[in-house]
């Protein structure tokens, strides 16, 4: 399947789920290809509300590429359940056809949500807003998309997209020519120093970065370490079997009961979480600890978690 089919395929899913009642888009990769700031992509990612899951599966399971049927990938995906997209899991999806397998990631929640999702749709996709939240990860990659997405919000007046600038020169260029809100400024210490022209601005912007990729390397530590022993459950109830979409689920939701915590983060402490992240720049020489100064409070974005 090549790429424009691919597209097609995916909007033609969001499609489909919409004419049964599901609240969905396509968030990520896909969606900055749709916003002119990336090239290609091969995957999907969904967002999907928890209460249209069972619905979501359903098509799922009536979906096939090319005789191919719709399956959980591998055995580390957790199961489609709202009791663990809600703690921040996600469930990953393929079909293997004949040549390339076809992928799909689902998500109760953007990861990094400050505002609910289901409130920043634009047609099929996810709001720009949402997208940059997602983006927010430990991958090189991912950052020119984030700064290119507050671009187009801040020219087309959406004034969260000061919030989504982490290059020194852009943030620059966009002050001389557009005016940062006060209440913006004040969520954001990086931006006031651009606002002041201050030498430590690039330092500053560096700070928060290595911060959200902090952040992002230890929620994926913490959810690894629950997923060692989920895994090996679903691994041995398999047991090599080939399993139609519907049974895998359902073994997986019996796995998931027994060794999969729903709300990890939480469990955790997230203010340890987000302190340990801060602690850590500094003892690794990331950053000066005076630096600390210039992050941001980043709770906002995982407070769903708390839900």
């Amino acid at each position: 399947m090549n790429q424009a089919d691919l597209h097609l395929f995916y909007e033609d899913l969001v499609r489909e789920l919409r004419s049964r009642g599901v609240l969905c888009a396509i968030t990520s990769g896909l969606a900055c290809v749709h916003y002119g700031i990336a090239e290609t992509t091969k995957d999907c990612d969904l967002l999907c509300h928890t209460d249209a899951f069972d619905e979501l599966l359903k098509v799922l399971i009536a979906t096939q590429i090319l005789d191919a049927n719709c399956s959980y990938r591998g055995n580390i995906s957790p199961p489609l359940d709202a009791r663990w997209h809600n703690g921040g899991w996600t469930s990953h999806f393929e079909w293997v056809p004949v040549r390339e397998a076809v992928t799909l990631d689902v998500f109760g929640h953007a990861l990094r949500e400050s505002t609910p999702w289901e409130r920043e749709i634009l047609g099929l996709y996810a709001g720009p807003q949402t997208v940059a939240e997602m983006k927010r990860t430990n991958r090189d990659k991912d950052w020119a998309f984030i700064t290119a997405l507050g671009v187009r919000m801040i020219e087309s007046d959406d004034e969260r997209g000061w919030l989504h600038i982490f290059k020194a020169d852009t943030l620059n260029e966009l002050l001389g020519q557009y005016t940062c809100p006060p209440d913006i400024l004040a969520r954001r210490p990086s931006l006031r120093l651009a606002a002041d022209r201050d030498p430590r601005t690039a330092g500053a912007l560096h700070t928060e970065r290595s911060l959200w990729e902090e952040l992002d390397r230890s929620r994926i530590h913490i959810l690894e370490r629950h997923l060692r022993p989920y895994v090996s459950a679903v691994r041995k109830a398999r047991h090599n079997q080939q399993l139609s979409l519907e049974e895998d689920h359902s073994l997986r939701i019996a796995c998931a009961s027994q060794f999969l915590p729903v709300n990890p983060l939480k469990n955790y402490g997230l203010e340890q979480y987000i302190d340990e992240a801060r602690t850590t720049l500094v003892r690794s020489g990331i950053i000066p600890e005076a630096a600390l100064t210039w992050l941001p409070d980043t709770m906002i974005y995982f407070e769903w978690l708390n839900k």
